[in-house]
């Protein structure tokens, strides 16, 4: 058993430590490359591994728990004790991360005045519930019961979210009241507005930041009150959104900062390794405008999304040289890299000719926002029948969230993206009106239509394809991150009525059905065979695609999106398997080649 305790410094067993940590998150690397990773860092100094635990992965259904294969935590802290490292946890409900919805569990919102991040009872009942399956596995790999946890925290930058002192005192009640013996911290912005709002009495606090090490350190300090001072997360990169014009790096005074920290305290780099937003879990921020997060979380750190040596990681090994031994570490792991080359479709069909395959329907006369149907991630369908109408001159979705594709009759009306989903759109003018202009006049009295109406015969089929493009994970707007659409759908000015939704998370592609047709220009499915003789790490490159998301053997690598930054799909040699592997691509704009390409490096712009 061991001790690990906070007073002028951090002690273990009584003796002065200084923790030197890096941050890997497990549900971002494949289990069998934990080890891989961990031995890197360890070899480069680090004595410390820093890990979130996102709730969503581990109830991704209310009541059903999930702690096996890649969620297995304990087998990763586990293996970073036998590699003789120390690991300091953060299980909070919210964790940020640029995870969905900062970690908690969509199903959340399916229930009506739901608030987060503060003394709700209803979402506090949920976090104890949580907790009471969560703890029981992670109290015993506390350094108090001979495990390698040193620290936990209390809650994730609270700070800048709210001010609800007794919401983070009953926080750190729980945790205690679940066996937690290990020292707590908190994490918070290092200004004093957010320290202020974070910090509560017996619990240590920390501080998040990228540079200006000394200055942010003369922040914190007071807050400290003596004890020791230490950035929980040292940005040494930044994490990427779609179209946000290239990858996204980090300061490059990083080592000098670095070795500021380790002379004045102590340190946790975000991230040592970023990993990959596997699936549908990339988070978003909006400020101005909705930025969804890429696939990859490759977040320029000192190793790369697959795994590989930087640059930065030497230099950092180097100012860690000055302050802790380098020990010599033996990789265990082979990781090698292939470029499988081009393979062609052999096999398509549309997802409107497979909707009973992949969905159980819902009937409704209005339409049902995602979460209420039961559904977290992916997308969801909307099919109704217009009886009433004979052409489509304005369409308006109400409560809609994030992107719609629009058909009517089989033909593609148009995409709506964010802001656009707040007003409405003129067929007419190929334009959405913003909810203000909606009954104006139009300025020039002479202005002609530039387009015609969306005509069709009687009884024409209407499918709004929403997506879901990851929820926020920070700040107000998490409260309103129910998708799809949860109010109305206008047409020429009135309501419609009567709608069937299909949930499509895509966690059953095998029940495609790939003998049904597909129309040109609408969403598909198009499956492609490799072979695989030896299982190698590789990147999938979609040129000429539109946007969607691939399935390797059934697993959802994640989402692509013509705009960049990212280019290529990392796919780790684990998912492969011996002979005949199956990919299939979902392309919802309609700008399949075809033609995919396998390569043996990444390209995330």
């Amino acid at each position: 058993m061991g001790r690990f305790e906070i007073k002028d410094n951090f002690y273990l067993d009584g003796k002065p430590f200084r923790v030197i940590s890096g941050s890997i998150h497990y549900f971002r690397v494949v289990p069998e490359y934990w080890r891989d990773r961990l031995e890197k860092l360890k070899a480069m100094g680090c004595n410390t591994v820093e890990t979130y635990i996102a709730w969503n992965v581990h109830e991704p259904k209310k009541g059903v728990f999930e702690f096996e294969g890649r969620y297995d935590l304990v087998k990763f802290v586990r293996t970073a004790q036998e590699l003789g490292l120390y690991v300091i946890l953060r299980p909070s409900p919210y964790i940020c991360a640029e995870w969905e919805f900062g970690g908690r569990p969509a199903w959340l919102l399916a229930e009506d005045g739901m608030r987060l991040r503060a003394c709700h009872e209803s979402f506090l009942k949920h976090v104890r519930e949580y907790y009471d399956r969560l703890f029981p596995l992670i109290t015993p790999l506390q350094i108090t019961e001979g495990g390698p946890v040193i620290l936990m925290q209390v809650e994730n930058e609270y700070g800048y979210y709210g001010d609800d002192t007794r919401y983070m005192e009953t926080m750190r009640d729980m945790m205690l009241e679940r066996g937690v013996t290990v020292p707590l911290i908190t994490s918070d912005g290092p200004f004093e507005e957010s320290l202020s709002c974070g910090c509560i009495d017996g619990i240590h606090p920390t501080g998040n930041f990228g540079s200006r090490t000394k200055e942010r350190f003369a922040v914190l300090a007071p807050y400290a009150k003596g004890g020791p001072l230490m950035c929980a997360e040292f940005w040494v990169g930044w994490f990427d959104h779609w179209g946000n014009g290239g990858h996204m790096h980090g300061n490059p005074e990083s080592p000098q900062d670095l070795d500021d920290m380790l002379d004045m305290g102590h340190v946790n780099i975000y991230m040592f390794e970023g990993g990959t937003n596997f699936g549908f879990m990339n988070g978003s921020n909006y400020y101005d405008e909705l930025t969804p997060d890429v696939t990859s979380y490759d977040y320029d750190a000192l190793l790369t999304e697959a795994g590989d040596f930087t640059g930065k990681y030497h230099k950092f090994q180097k100012v860690i040289s000055k302050y802790a031994p380098i020990p010599k570490v033996e990789f265990t792991t082979e990781i090698k890299k292939r470029a499988y080359g081009k393979l062609t479709a052999v096999s398509q069909t549309g997802l409107l000719q497979n909707l009973e395959n992949l969905s159980e329907p819902i009937v409704d006369n209005f339409p049902v926002c995602m979460e209420k149907c039961g559904q977290s991630y992916g997308y969801i369908l909307y099919h109704s029948t217009l009886k009433h109408e004979q052409n489509i001159e304005r369409i308006r979705l109400w409560g809609a969230n994030d992107r719609a594709n629009i058909f009517v009759d089989g033909r593609r009306v148009v995409n709506l993206y964010d802001r656009e989903l707040d007003g409405e759109y003129d067929v007419l003018a190929g334009a959405v009106k913003k909810a203000q202009d909606v009954n104006a006049a139009p300025a020039d009295e002479e202005a002609k239509p530039q387009n015609e109406p969306v005509t069709f015969a009687k009884d024409a089929p209407i499918d709004i394809l929403m997506e879901n493009m990851g929820r926020v994970n920070f700040g107000p707007l998490m409260e309103r991150q129910r998708k799809g659409i949860a109010e109305c759908v206008q047409i020429n000015g009135h309501i419609h009525y009567n709608w069937t939704m299909y949930p499509l998370p895509l966690d059953n592609i095998d029940r495609l059905d790939f003998d049904r047709d597909c129309t040109e220009g609408l969403p598909a499915f198009y499956r492609f065979e490799l072979e695989v003789d030896e299982a190698c790490d590789t990147f999938l490159e979609l040129d000429g695609w539109g946007k969607g998301c691939v399935f390797l053997n059934g697993f959802n690598l994640g989402r692509y999106w013509e705009i960049g930054p990212q280019k290529r799909l990392y796919i780790p040699a684990p998912l492969l398997k011996s002979g005949k592997n199956e990919i299939v691509v979902f392309e919802t704009e309609g700008k399949a080649t075809g033609v995919i390409e396998l390569k043996d490096e990444p390209d995330i712009g």
